[in-house]
């Protein structure tokens, strides 16, 4: 018997059960640690960012009482979503900045060897850049989280 037979020749001493019961809870074990990744936030603020109806470009920041910053972006239609924005009172800021990306490009003319129809040619929205005082900390905003999932519309006045 050489040294490396060792783990084997131990192992086979031990009963069935003991030895099922082992790589069992080596099994388990391994699989709820490769298991167990995040689930996601905890707590969400969402919703909604306009100016006189118009949706917003740019992103919305939760500061909250400890410092914690916390940035998303505005979508196109003016939707967010901040995922685990500190617990309490936060301050609220709106920043300025273009979403979405670059408009498709605008076809003239048909080439000469098509058949068919031409599909619409579309653009994509911009929204409206905010007033400049929301990207301050002291423009006023505040919003409580208290977890879970809550919703914040930001009615932005000029």
């Amino acid at each position: 018997m050489t040294s490396r037979d060792f783990p084997l020749v131990v192992w086979s001493l031990w009963p069935r059960t003991v030895r099922y019961v082992t790589l069992c809870l080596f099994l388990l074990s391994s699989l709820g640690i490769l298991g167990c990744g995040s689930q996601g936030p905890k707590n969400t603020v969402s919703g909604k960012v306009t100016l006189k109806g118009d949706p917003v470009a740019g992103s919305v920041v939760f500061i909250g009482s400890d410092n914690k910053e916390v940035m998303t972006h505005i979508n196109p239609d003016g939707t967010y979503s901040v995922p685990d924005p500190a617990m309490g009172e936060n301050k609220v800021l709106v920043k300025g900045g273009a979403v979405g990306g670059p408009a498709p490009p605008v076809l003239e003319g048909t080439p000469k060897d098509f058949k068919g129809t031409m599909p619409p040619t579309t653009t994509t929205k911009m929204g409206v850049a905010p007033p400049p005082k929301y990207g301050s900390p002291d423009n006023g905003l505040s919003f409580k989280v208290t977890g879970g999932a809550q919703k914040y519309d930001i009615e932005l006045t000029p």
